[in-house]
């Protein structure tokens, strides 16, 4: 096997790859051999016809394609490794040259790795994140738990209002027919959740219990049964009851009820206590998060085209995981939705390029500040993923690839560098002029 690369414009370059005759002669009988019980050939039992007989029948090329892809899986491997070529794509194969008695040349174009020049990444001034606890965020968390702690009382002294719970009888039709789905009975519907069609909840609002009508929508134009998409339909509708959400007072015994402690004023030193903790760790994750998106928006690279829809292809692939894992295929997902398979992609777009430029950026952090990693610190990684796995360190060392060890050094060092940026980092508090005026919230009911 031969090579020679030619780098283009855009980070990508194009490997070029010959097999000798030999080679490729030898990789076509190597697929008749694997091949040939496919063809039955008159006055042979299956599987034992010659090779030249079933390309004369066949035609001269019907084992290339076997051929040629034996070829490539075997060549192309080699070569870009000794390309030194730092390859971030899938290659896009093109065969050139082909036929009896001839070398197979084919080319292989693939992206590389852009470079990453860094700005201003030492000493970077950001705004730093907010850690006070304030009234607005107590407010916020007992409200919550009232939420999560009221009861539906039933109401018949009004008509249905936004927010209220309905339970309702309908049935659908389209052209004056019944269709799949649009029928039900004491149904509990929330006024102002949007789990029916848009408009059909607003027409129950101001109706009394008891009383029957029609509501008149429209199915949306991408609406997942394609029979219904776009059509006028009537739901003859009938109010069995009328819920209001009751939420409890704020007081002494919601306090009981919710927690361990017998006061609203234990709770609420103990609920202050917490919220700090949990706000203390979201502004350190903020604070690490405008730092690396400072640094970034100073460096510059050029991210070829197919380094981004491999990542965009990635990140489809984790996405569809997990949908699937939720019990809801992406296929599924999508005929729901509405959505092509291009527009989810388009979708994932921007964060996909945000995600590369961040690696990449941190990538070149690592080699700048020559940021090593212990062997100590590498097997202490080894064995949190040995424990998150349920299988030994050892047994988990045997199963990893060079390039996925190189992978997790990465990954590591690239945490040395996020804390290294935060640590030179300037986190300056926010101007009070630049502070968000905090708008008077009602506060819960106390007694």
């Amino acid at each position: 096997m031969e090579f020679k690369v030619e780098k283009k414009e855009k980070n990508m370059a194009v490997i070029t790859v010959t097999v000798p005759q030999a080679d490729f002669d030898k990789a076509l009988t190597d697929t008749y051999n694997r091949e040939k019980s496919r063809y039955q050939i008159p006055g042979f039992r299956r599987g034992h016809a010659p090779q030249q007989m079933i390309e004369k029948i066949y035609g001269a090329g019907v084992f290339y394609e076997g051929a040629v892809n034996s070829c490539i899986n075997s060549t192309y491997p080699e070569a870009s490794k000794k390309s030194g070529l730092e390859i971030v794509s899938r290659p896009e194969i093109n065969v050139t040259e082909l036929g009896a008695d001839k070398d197979l040349v084919y080319t292989a174009e693939v992206a590389t790795k852009p470079v990453v020049t860094l700005g201003e990444y030492k000493g970077v001034e950001v705004e730093k994140a907010e850690t006070e606890v304030t009234e607005e965020d107590m407010n916020e968390a007992i409200n919550r738990q009232r939420e999560m702690n009221s009861r539906l009382v039933t109401v018949e002294d009004r008509a249905a209002e936004k927010d209220d719970t309905v339970k309702i009888d309908f049935n659908g039709t389209v052209d004056g027919k019944e269709f799949d789905g649009g029928k039900g009975e004491n149904y509990s519907l929330v006024l102002g959740s949007g789990s029916f069609i848009e408009g059909f909840e607003d027409q129950i609002i101001g109706h009394r219990t008891g009383d029957e009508f029609d509501v008149n929508v429209t199915f949306p134009e991408n609406y997942h049964a394609k029979d219904l998409a776009g059509k006028p339909a009537v739901f003859r509708t009938k109010i069995n009851e009328i819920q209001k959400k009751e939420l409890p007072e704020v007081n002494d015994e919601f306090a009981s009820e919710i927690s361990e402690f017998s006061t609203l004023a234990e709770y609420k030193e103990d609920l202050k206590k917490k919220l700090g903790e949990a706000k203390a760790k979201s502004a350190a994750i903020q604070n690490e998060n405008m730092v690396i998106a400072k640094v970034v928006e100073n460096a510059r690279m050029d991210i070829p085209a197919p380094m981004l829809e491999l990542q965009i292809e990635n990140m489809l692939d984790d996405y569809a995981r997990r949908m699937q894992a939720q019990g809801l295929p992406l296929d599924q997902y999508m005929k729901y939705t509405g959505m092509t398979l291009d527009q989810l992609k388009e979708q994932f777009r921007p964060q996909a390029e945000q995600n590369l430029k961040s690696r990449l950026t941190l990538e070149e952090v690592v080699k700048q500040e020559n940021i090593q990693v212990s062997d100590e610190a590498y097997e202490e990684e080894l064995k949190k993923m040995a424990d998150q796995y349920k299988v030994k360190v050892e047994e988990l060392k045997e199963n990893l690839s060079e390039e996925r060890q190189e992978d997790i050094r990465m990954n590591l060092k690239i945490q040395e560098a996020v804390d290294f940026l935060v640590s030179e980092a300037k986190l300056v508090d926010k101007k009070p002029e630049e502070k968000k005026e905090e708008k008077p919230e009602e506060k819960p009911a106390e007694q």
